[in-house]
């Protein structure tokens, strides 16, 4: 939340849209202790994750809550692309939107509009949510929001690799996301993004957002495929969760545990 008289600005807008490199990762387990680990480690952006995660809207401010003493801009993955519910994330204070399932230009649009404020879209206006301070900063928000709020939408179907190139003209469209695991579902490749047909639909995307003045952004496994689409263009790689992460590191001390002992 806004410090009283602090003005809203978004440390990760100027970067992205320069092109930096901007570490991410994802904010699963809706769960504000493991938000405050994540922050305190360093990460430049933590992305929570409304569309797959559990958590509500109270689950969200307690994330915000835990992350807003360290240096980490806070995004949403929202459920979908809808106005309302993009509103009240919008409402609780985070300063990046990531819409899924975006197909085209004009879904596109849609979804920039909920971002907006009027002339410019149609979020409703309100200082009295954490946004703007629960009322004691108002206009230090509601004057910089339209400019310091990310929004990207996810490229996740073959119909939005067909139709990328309207899709980034989008005013007010700040970056393209890529979603591996439903692209490649999308194309008939269930959970394979390293099929060819796939790989050539990711190739043209790439080439595209990377031609245009919109970053890129995609998710990764480890830090070693984060490093190798850094350096093909991507801007933002969200390279761990807060659930899968530790998933994968009890797995590997099990397996090291029965393999050293065997018969107990």
């Amino acid at each position: 939340m806004l410090r009283r008289g602090e003005v809203f600005r978004n440390r990760a807008k100027r970067l992205l849209a320069e092109k930096k490199k901007l570490s991410a990762a994802w904010l699963q387990a809706a769960s504000p202790i493991t938000a405050e680990i994540m922050a305190k480690a360093g990460f430049d952006i933590l992305m929570v994750d409304m569309e797959h995660g559990p958590g509500g809207i109270m689950d969200l401010i307690g994330q915000l809550q835990a992350v807003s003493h360290y240096d980490v801009v806070p995004f949403v993955r929202v459920p979908w692309n809808d106005f309302v519910t993009i509103k009240r994330i919008l409402d609780a204070g985070v300063s990046g939107i990531l819409v899924p399932y975006v197909n085209s230009a004009e879904e596109a649009a849609r979804a920039v509009s909920a971002c907006k404020y009027p002339l410019e879209g149609i979020r409703g206006i309100a200082p009295s949510p954490r946004a703007g301070g629960y009322g004691m900063n108002q206009r230090d928000y509601l004057d910089y929001a339209n400019e310091e709020l990310d929004v990207l939408v996810a490229v996740e179907t073959k119909t939005a690799v067909d139709h990328i190139e309207e899709i980034v003209k989008t005013n007010g469209l700040d970056g393209i996301f890529i979603g591996p695991m439903d692209l490649a579902t999308s194309f008939g490749h269930f959970c394979n993004p390293k099929d060819e047909e796939v790989q050539e639909a990711i190739r043209k995307v790439e080439a595209v957002v990377l031609g245009s003045d919109k970053f890129l952004a995609t998710v990764a496994g480890s830090f070693e495929e984060a490093k190798k689409l850094y350096e093909k263009g991507y801007s933002m790689v969200i390279m761990m969760s807060d659930t899968t992460t530790l998933g994968k590191v009890a797995l590997d001390q099990v397996e090291q545990f029965k393999e050293m002992y065997p018969q107990r």
